[in-house]
């Protein structure tokens, strides 16, 4: 399916918003994130291309369903046959971001490499789901709390002592105290957010404003209450030139976000963009 225009994907987004957190597919949803960049982009083959995987793997699963023996086997054929693995020689490519160039090129990040885990685990009725750790995106078994795969390294298994010791190096916090609750589960929405601020990072890196921009849109779509991103839009319109739109962004953050920490400084630039426009 070929999308028509941008409006079209936030549309979609919105959709999306109003569903219950458990019916959102992740896999259609990091999709229609994907479209944005490639407008010829046929979900339908790319969730086929999941289901051929959830089949080749099938048949590396035990008659019985085993937690470890499943998350083992799952780890084993998409690593080490397929060939899925993290992308650190260029970790900040927006192509790791993307799900279809993830299923084509087989490198990803560790969120996008964890959302191919679970889609393929659930196409077989394995039950993993996301986990959100400061810094680096995990996959646990949702009846084995303690059953944590880190489809970034290969798909290893991680004691919580692990887990730790990931976080710190994901985030140069070697200080870090450990906080159990860094292991819960990450809600649909919040994983697909968590991905749109990837690739918001990573075109802030280009400096590219149109990309940036769009990738919030999504967000704001999804999650109208996120604040930041709308202040981060109007200085983004702004940069472009387009004062109308930055001036609505900015004036509904102050709204929303009058007590934060920037909201005078924001104020001012508000102030300031109405006399350059007047």
């Amino acid at each position: 399916m070929a999308w028509q225009t941008h409006q079209d994907l936030v549309a979609a987004f919105a959709a999306l918003a109003k569903l219950p957190d458990e019916q959102i597919s992740l896999a259609q949803s990091a999709l229609l994130i994907a479209a944005g960049e490639y407008p010829e982009l046929d979900v339908r083959r790319e969730l086929g291309h999941l289901d051929a995987l959830a089949l080749a793997a099938k048949r590396y699963l035990g008659a019985e369903r085993d937690p470890l023996a499943d998350a083992n086997a799952l780890s084993r054929y998409l690593f080490d046959e397929v060939g899925f693995r993290g992308n650190r020689e260029a970790y900040y490519d927006p192509r790791n971001s993307y799900l279809n160039q993830v299923l084509s090129r087989r490198l990803g990040l560790p969120i996008t490499l964890s959302l191919i885990y679970i889609e393929v685990g659930k196409r077989l009725g394995l039950a993993f789901e996301g986990v959100g750790m400061p810094g680096h995106f995990l996959v646990r078994h949702r009846d084995e709390k303690r059953l944590c795969i880190d489809p970034f390294n290969g798909g290893v298994l991680l004691s919580e002592d692990e887990c730790a010791q990931r976080v710190r190096e994901a985030t140069g916090r070697f200080d870090l105290v450990w906080d159990p609750s860094y292991l819960a589960p990450i809600s649909a929405k919040d994983t697909l957010t968590r991905m749109l601020r990837n690739l918001k990072s990573a075109y802030l890196q280009l400096d590219d404003l149109p990309r940036m921009i769009r990738h919030i849109d999504y967000m704001l779509a999804l999650q109208p209450s996120l604040a930041e991103e709308r202040r981060d839009r109007g200085l983004l319109y702004y940069r472009r030139g387009d004062y109308t739109a930055a001036l609505e962004d900015l004036a509904a953050y102050l709204r929303a976000a009058a007590d934060n920490q920037d909201a005078s400084a924001v104020a001012n630039l508000v102030e300031k963009f109405r006399m350059e426009k007047g």
